[in-house]
């Protein structure tokens, strides 16, 4: 049987009870080892039940889920700090914020049977469930457009080799934003290949946060970082959509005009 782990960085938000349970209730070969990554700066400090809480729901899965600590890195040091506890020949990555579909396991198993020696990842089918009744907003659509993005970990799962091999995530990303696409780039470049599978897990809309527009601001960074890391072409090579720093610049070059177009 294709042995796995499950790995999952989380802030223990809300949802984590949710991924739990839907891990729980899955069907199919159950994974060597589950290890929950905790990414808050002082774990616990707030609520020191909230993780316990949360880890009731696994049933017997609890027996062989691990917790270890990351410090508050971020999603990229928090992977490679649970990747490092990963004996599997493969380290299936969740975000919090998703639940499994009921047969994932089962899917899983067959996603990485299939597999070729050269085939570094399996991606997951993400579906995200939208409101009927009302156009959804931007916040809703942006968290839509992670069923069709490519080689995200909110169910990707990677050859512990391949990952060791080109050095893990890279830490110096320390959002939850292009540090997929960054090792998805190193590994292809390394020779080894990413597909799609055919297991299924729902992302549900988490209600946006007073912060958005910020974080969306700071990921002008990480895109800073990509350019250097892979070239002005990386765009085309991630097959990502535009970050806000060239919308920016095509306003500014707008503005710049029609005030220009006014003095004359």
């Amino acid at each position: 049987m294709t042995s796995y782990a499950v790995v999952i960085p989380t802030l223990v938000r809300n949802t984590l009870a949710d991924c739990l349970a839907a891990l729980a209730a899955a069907t199919g070969p159950h994974p060597e080892a589950i290890v929950l990554v905790d990414d808050r700066p002082e774990p616990g400090a707030a609520d020191p039940g909230t993780l316990e809480h949360a880890l009731t729901v696994l049933g017997d899965l609890r027996a062989r889920t691990t917790v270890v600590t990351s410090g508050g890195r971020g999603p990229a040091a928090a992977r490679n700090a649970g990747l490092r506890t990963v004996t599997a020949p493969w380290a299936a990555f969740l975000d919090d914020d998703v639940q499994v579909g009921p047969h994932w396991y089962t899917q899983l198993v067959h996603d990485l049977k299939e597999a070729s020696p050269d085939t570094a990842g399996v991606q997951g089918v993400i579906t995200v469930p939208l409101p009927g009744g009302r156009r959804p907003t931007d916040w809703e659509r942006g968290t839509a457009g992670l069923a069709r993005a490519r080689w995200i970990t909110a169910d990707m799962a990677y050859r512990t080799e391949a990952l060791r091999q080109v050095g893990g995530f890279d830490e110096r990303f320390p959002r939850a934003f292009r540090e997929d696409a960054d090792l998805a780039l190193r590994l292809l470049d390394a020779g080894w290949r990413i597909r799609r599978g055919r297991r299924t897990t729902l992302h549900p809309v988490r209600p946006a946060s007073r912060w958005a527009s910020l974080t969306q601001q700071r990921g002008n960074a990480d895109d800073a970082l990509m350019r250097h890391l892979h070239g002005p072409d990386w765009w085309d090579k991630a097959v990502a959509p535009r970050g806000r720093i060239r919308r920016h610049a095509a306003i500014t070059a707008a503005g710049a005009a029609a005030c220009a177009l006014a003095a004359t």
